[in-house]
């Protein structure tokens, strides 16, 4: 199964792959074989990366959710300057190529925020990729956890963050909320007194991995 951001690129890449292929073998061009692998490595890796496996949601409005596949890299105490204006807990999850790109909803509550903001294409893991890159940034309320943010943001490949979260609309946990195009990194901002379930380095699952939860 393959997510709906990746059908117009997936038909194109086929389309391309099958002429080229084609046109290698009308030609007799030589070391064609080595260049059709190629260009069949190419198409899988664009597949692999554009699926939209299903999952069995780990849902509970005590939790919040990993948004995104990828592993911990950042586990930290920052001053978040766009909304909130002061300190929270910031941890951020790193997805490279191979991930699955999904954003999905970490928890059930209120969209009250919801912004884009164009920026320059850092590596992912670059300490100013969070507010200089092309980024959006989303705000969910519930009564469990109160104002909790989330922030998609562009790395050195991704070229098009895809949010469909909308202020007014009520998010659903662990359902679609977007999609990052070809390798980036997901933040999420949480209240200071926030209980941590995952560590440094750790390999987590969008809408299966427990990032925070209340006893």
């Amino acid at each position: 199964m393959f997510h709906k951001e990746g059908v117009g690129i997936i038909l194109s890449s086929f389309i391309t792959v099958a002429i080229l292929i084609i046109s290698m073998d009308y030609f007799e061009i030589k070391s064609s074989l080595t260049i059709k692998i190629f260009l069949i490595v190419m198409l899988v890796l664009i597949l692999q990366f554009f699926r939209n496996p299903k999952i069995t949601i780990n849902s509970d409005k005590n939790y919040i959710l990993s948004p995104v596949d990828g592993k911990i890299v950042i586990i930290e105490e920052v001053y978040e300057p766009e909304f909130f204006k002061d300190k929270r807990l910031q941890v951020s999850v790193f997805m490279s190529p191979i991930n699955v790109h999904v954003t999905r909803y970490p928890m059930d509550g209120n969209i009250i925020y919801s912004e884009y903001h164009p920026g320059k294409y850092l590596v992912a893991w670059h300490p100013k990729s969070s507010t200089k890159n092309e980024r959006t940034t989303i705000v969910v309320e519930n009564n469990t956890f109160g104002k909790v943010l989330y922030r998609q943001i562009a790395g050195a490949v991704a070229r098009r963050i895809v949010n469909y979260a909308k202020v007014g609309q009520v998010s659903v946990q662990g359902e679609d909320a977007g999609f990052i195009k070809f390798g980036s990194r997901v933040d999420l901002f949480l209240p200071l007194n926030s209980k941590i379930d995952v560590k440094l380095n750790q390999v987590v699952k969008g809408g299966v991995t427990v990032i925070s939860s209340k006893n």
